[in-house]
């Protein structure tokens, strides 16, 4: 009946469906949400667009993903310069000239440089055992106690003694009085919402929601001759070779009719030990100029991912990282006519843009450029 089966309606399969369509394939994408979208999903609530998994800033420096993305949305100015609060006191992301004079006083950024380098010759660490000292010899001790220490640690739910150090590769330290967080040559949200841009995308393509593909296999398999599958790849395969692991995600979202600016940011990560959240997002304030009364706000929490949350980010270890490759294996071996894709198809955390990039490859290889 169909020529592709597309296993999720998020961005990944969003595309894929759009350039099978355009090249003359029939399509069907089947979702076991009750929206399209996956985890960029918004929804207006009382005129603004609410982030309902966590918030979605695009970025990225790919001319190719940027006018592509653009066939099917309108971007706003918006740009990502996000504080932390640590016990009450304001802090700058990324790590600027701003957030270096707020902790030592430092004006120029050979001062910073110089307070920096004392802190990493203090530590004298040479090869970084795991994460906490893999910070302080990029960053010293003052920045890794107040903004990396206690966000890290409940984002993963363990000490930084105990994660290893390759989580942590680099920091955005930025010898300038420059607050925007991604650096990037493009960015911003879609003035509509990024549902709306979902849309655009699956027009004209057949979707049903509320369809489990895992519970529905059998039926559904006998209905395309081939399948883009961007859902969990262990899943897929029933966990024959162990389940891998994430981390998932709690969201609390409220909305306030009488104040129309809670923090006066989008995003403020609480980066202390004590703080129960990782951070507050101010969804308005991703929309700059809006004019609409009340506000929504969302707290977000992180947690132990278990069988049936949503996983959001892989524990790439060692041992994750090994029984991904078995379950890629079991794919090259056994479904010749499956594609497994996106994050949870490649056990790898995507920023937007990539997962774009990899969505639009995809179809270079499917079906040429």
């Amino acid at each position: 009946m169909y020529d592709y089966l597309i296993v999720g309606s998020g961005l990944t399969g969003a595309i894929f469906a759009r350039e099978a369509m355009r090249h003359g394939k029939s399509v069907l994408v089947v979702d076991k949400r009750s929206h399209i979208g996956g985890n960029i999903y918004s929804q207006d609530i009382n005129g603004i667009q609410v982030h309902t998994y966590g918030p979605h800033i695009f970025h990225t420096n790919t001319r190719r993903v940027w006018d592509y993305l653009n066939q099917f949305t309108e971007f706003n100015r918006f740009t990502n310069t996000p504080i932390a609060n640590y016990k009450g006191e304001i802090y700058s992301l990324p790590f600027s000239m701003f957030t270096f004079n707020k902790i030592w006083g430092v004006i120029t950024p050979d001062e910073a440089r110089a307070k920096i380098e004392a802190q990493r010759r203090e530590a004298g660490i040479t090869e970084p055992r795991n994460l906490e000292e893999q910070a302080i010899s990029l960053v010293g001790r003052d920045i890794y106690e107040r903004l990396i220490k206690g966000y890290t640690e409940k984002q993963w739910g363990r000490p930084c003694s105990e994660l290893p150090a390759f989580i942590i590769r680099r920091l955005p330290v930025r010898y300038t009085y420059d607050n925007n967080y991604f650096n990037a040559l493009y960015q911003g949200v879609p003035v509509k919402g990024y549902t709306a841009m979902i849309e655009a995308m699956l027009e004209g393509v057949d979707v049903r929601l509320g369809c489990d593909y895992l519970a529905q296999r059998s039926e559904l398999d006998g209905l395309a001759g081939k399948i883009i599958f961007t859902g969990q790849i262990d899943a897929y395969f029933g966990y024959e070779l162990g389940t891998l692991e994430y981390r998932t995600l709690r969201f609390e979202t409220e909305y306030l009719p009488d104040t129309s600016n809670f923090q006066g940011n989008a995003i403020v990560n609480y980066t202390d030990r004590d703080t129960p959240f990782t951070r507050c997002i101010e969804h308005r304030h991703f929309y700059p100029g809006l004019e609409v009364s009340g506000t929504v706000i969302t707290r977000e929490y992180s947690a132990e991912w278990q069988a049936g949350d949503e996983p959001y980010y892989p524990v790439n270890n060692e041992r994750n990282n090994s029984m991904y490759e078995g379950y890629r294996k079991l794919a090259a071996e056994r479904c010749p006519n499956v594609v497994f894709a996106g994050r949870l198809g490649g056990y790898k955390y995507y920023d937007m843009d990539v997962a774009a990039l990899k969505a639009l490859e995809l179809t270079d290889e499917v079906f040429g450029k």
